[in-house]
Formats: C-alpha cells, structure tokens, sequence
C-alpha cells in the first residue's frame, strides 16, 4: 500500500483529519475540516462523501469525520512524507523553520516512498521535526510527548518546550528571535493582572510576555 496511490486531494484530506485531531480530543467537524484545507463546506462534504465510499473515512450526518484504519494507514504516510521534508529542509538546506510549511506540502505530494526513505536514512532516522512534531516511523509508529497547551499550565511552572505550531511563520520568526526554540527550558510566570497574558523567562533572566494567540501555538511538559 502506497500513499502515492491517491489523489492529490485525497492526500490533503487524509492529512487534514489526522493534524485536526492529533493534538485535541475534540471531534473533526467538516467546518473544522473546510477551514483546515481553505475550501468552502460544499467541497469538503463532497470529498468527505467521496473518501468515505473509498473506505478512507466515516462520517454520519450531522456527526465528527473520522478516519478508518486504512485512512489513518495513509494520513500517517502522509505525515511522515511532510515532517521528513520539512526536517530535510531545515538540516540540509539551510532553511529556516518558518519557512519549510509551505514548500513541503508542494514537495510531499510529488516525492516517491524510495525517496522519502532516503531522506529517512540520510537524516539519521529523526523522531522530531524543526517544530517538534513527531515523525512517524516507516512502519507508522509515532513517539508523541504527553505535551499541552502552555495556555492550560498555570503559573508559576518551570516547563519545557516540546512543540510550536507552524501555521504562523511571523510567530515562528518571532519565537526565533527571542531564543524560544524545541527543547527550551523556561519559567512560566504570572503576567500583570487581568491582561491576559503570562511571561516566559530564561536562564539568563530574558523574559518575554505572551498572549493568548502566542501560549495557544506552544505545547510543553513539565521540567
């Protein structure tokens, strides 16, 4: 079985199902779905109607869209294809992190597995890409941090960072820039009063303020 058996489309859908629920338990709906692949409702009911007589995926009316066992089969192929190119990118070609989304989801639908398994190979076999999601093995297995929400920790906490979401290359920039990187280790404090906000501080006593758009992109554990 081969991801490269699918359509384009199939592939963005499969994908999508799978980033919309890998980090939340919360149910996949098609709006949820048409805002993630940035196309109208009609559309994703079509595909989702389409993908669930192929076996790919189930949906009941008014319900969540999930995956069945083969859909996830190729979401995870899928997944694999775009953190190896993105880490590939990163390691091998000098780009930065804010830059690889864009140009993986091009390359990953128009790569071969032989050569996605050579970027495997190449790169050392990694289990994280330069965002810090988990890629996944040839053989499907994913080794995910039990990470949350910097949002959902309460300060004051001394936490790790295990992952920054990549759909905002200004905020990848911006994390770039003040030394908040995968792997970081901070204090999280109290921000002033009723703002909102909470403040990361280094090592070094560099301290940050973020809001609500910011602590809701990062995922850490306790250090």
């Amino acid at each position: 079985m081969s991801v490269s058996e699918l359509s384009s489309s199939a592939q963005n859908y499969l994908k999508a199902v799978w980033g919309l629920q890998e980090w939340t338990d919360a149910p996949v709906t098609p709006t949820a779905l048409a805002e993630k692949v940035g196309v109208g409702k009609s559309t994703v009911s079509d595909a989702v109607r389409r993908l669930s007589e192929q076996g790919l995926l189930a949906h009941t009316p008014y319900g969540s869209v999930e995956l069945t066992t083969r859909g996830r089969a190729y979401a995870v192929a899928m997944v694999r294809r775009h953190r190896l190119i993105e880490t590939f990118l990163v390691e091998m070609l000098g780009y930065r992190w804010d830059q690889v989304h864009d140009e993986a989801e091009t390359l990953e639908h128009a790569v071969s597995d032989f050569m996605v398994d050579r970027i495997d190979q190449r790169l050392g076999h990694p289990s994280r890409d330069p965002h810090g999601d988990p890629i996944p093995s040839a053989e499907g297995v994913l080794d995910a941090p039990d990470a949350h929400l910097l949002t959902e920790v309460v300060p004051p906490a001394r936490v790790r960072v295990e992952r920054i979401s990549d759909d905002d290359p200004e905020l990848l920039k911006f994390f770039a820039h003040q030394g908040v990187h995968i792997g970081a280790v901070l204090s999280l404090k109290p921000g002033a009063p009723f703002s909102g906000a909470v403040e990361l501080v280094d090592d070094a006593g560099h301290a940050i303020t973020l809001g609500r758009s910011a602590t809701d992109a990062v995922w850490v554990t306790r250090a």
